[in-house]
């Protein structure tokens, strides 16, 4: 039996043993300094999801999001070592991501390498083993499909939890290709985009990393379309995990809104319409925003109050955007986005990507507070927000 405990012993080691070979190979540097997140951008979690923690970096895996580099690459080899704390545990990285999430999801567009549990299982449409597949409007020919987009590990080589696992992902001109403890096993060509941002995500379970680090390869030329979305400074707003920085009505219930994950809800089942207060004050500002009516009968309306009004009761607001003012009306039961911004007394609007005319608010103040009001039952996901110069007529 002692040749048995040599061969496990061996084989919980072998991922240490991946690195330990590569340690000498030149241009690799840290993507995690173990102190603090210089270089990454907390997308749509806040500091309770990602933490540092005996030398490892920690994600609690709630909420659902992401985290970003600041950077964008295009041609790279990463790697990494993960391992799942929970059995049937979820996660990923994302490569060549935009800057903020997609519409109606948590995650951003770009490519995603699986980083499932064993525990979760396998199917004919997924496995735990490292799949390669591009996600929210990015594309990918895959090698190794089942008839869609999805790349497939032609091995089966992850660990299950608790023991570590090896990624080395490398990113050469559109192709992406994935090693699982020390073998390529998968891989994705003509992916699209083909630069941007890295991703790692935070999808319901515990996961470890250690040992994060990237080797950038030279560049080569690209249009703008295989680029991705660069930062445009918009900061998230909602935390995930409870209403922080927005304050409701003091005769409110408190299951007027309801922080549940992703999605901030306001249940309205009574067909009550109950306004939620962004707290710090507003000068000028960009705003994205994804909404769902979830009620033939819901509207969403976005007011502005004078920064003095500190509180949620019974101040006077201006509305900058009501869906019951749209020539026609949104489908409920589907996510929307709204985007824009007020400078000054102007607001300029986009629904979907489709330019709304544009509106002059003669009295709305300088200083602002941000006022979500929905009627009946709405929910609300990516909720960002970014500082505008003043225009120029100010």
């Amino acid at each position: 039996m002692q040749w048995l405990k040599i061969w496990v012993v061996c084989l919980l080691w072998l991922p240490a043993l991946v690195v330990g070979q590569d340690a000498a190979e030149e241009g690799f540097v840290p993507l995690f300094n173990g102190q603090d997140f210089s270089g990454w951008v907390r997308t749509n979690t806040p500091p309770d999801t990602w933490y540092y923690e005996d030398g490892l970096l920690v994600c609690t895996g709630k909420p659902i999001g992401e985290i970003r580099t600041e950077k964008m690459y295009q041609n790279f080899i990463l790697e990494l070592e993960w391992r799942h704390m929970v059995p049937g545990g979820n996660a990923g990285v994302f490569l060549f991501a935009d800057d903020i999430t997609a519409r109606g999801v948590p995650f951003h567009r770009g490519i995603e390498v699986q980083v499932l549990e064993n525990s979760y299982g396998n199917t004919r449409s997924y496995t735990t083993h490292g799949d390669i597949f591009p996600i929210h409007g990015a594309t990918m020919v895959p090698v190794n499909g089942r008839g869609g987009d999805r790349a497939f590990p032609t091995e089966n080589r992850s660990l299950p939890s608790p023991q570590w696992n090896h990624y080395r992902i490398t990113a050469q001109d559109g192709e992406v290709t994935l090693a699982v403890n020390g073998q390529v096993v998968t891989r994705g060509t003509q992916c699209s985009p083909r630069k941007g941002y890295i991703c790692l995500e935070s999808e319901g379970g515990v996961v470890h990393y250690r040992n994060v680090r990237i080797k950038e390869l030279p560049d080569t030329p690209i249009p703008d379309s295989e680029v991705a979305i660069a930062n445009r400074g918009y900061v998230s707003i909602y935390s995930g995990l409870d209403l922080r920085d927005w304050q409701l009505p003091s005769d409110a219930p408190t299951a007027a809104w309801q922080s549940r994950d992703w999605v901030l809800s306001h249940p309205g089942t009574d067909g009550s319409a109950t306004p939620l207060t962004y707290q710090p004050p507003l000068g000028d500002f960009g705003l994205v925003i994804d909404f769902k009516l979830n009620d033939p009968a819901s509207v969403f309306s976005l007011e502005l109050a004078a920064e003095t009004s500190s509180t949620a009761d019974n101040v006077a607001t201006t509305t900058v955007f009501s869906t019951a003012s749209l020539p026609t009306p949104v489908a409920a039961e589907r996510w929307h986005r709204l985007e824009g911004s007020v400078r000054g007394q102007d607001c300029q609007w986009t629904l979907n990507g489709v330019a709304l005319d544009a509106q002059a608010q003669p009295n709305l103040p300088t200083a602002r507070r941000l006022i979500l009001t929905p009627t009946h039952a709405v929910d609300f996901a990516n909720l960002y927000l970014r500082p505008l110069p003043p225009s120029e007529d100010q």
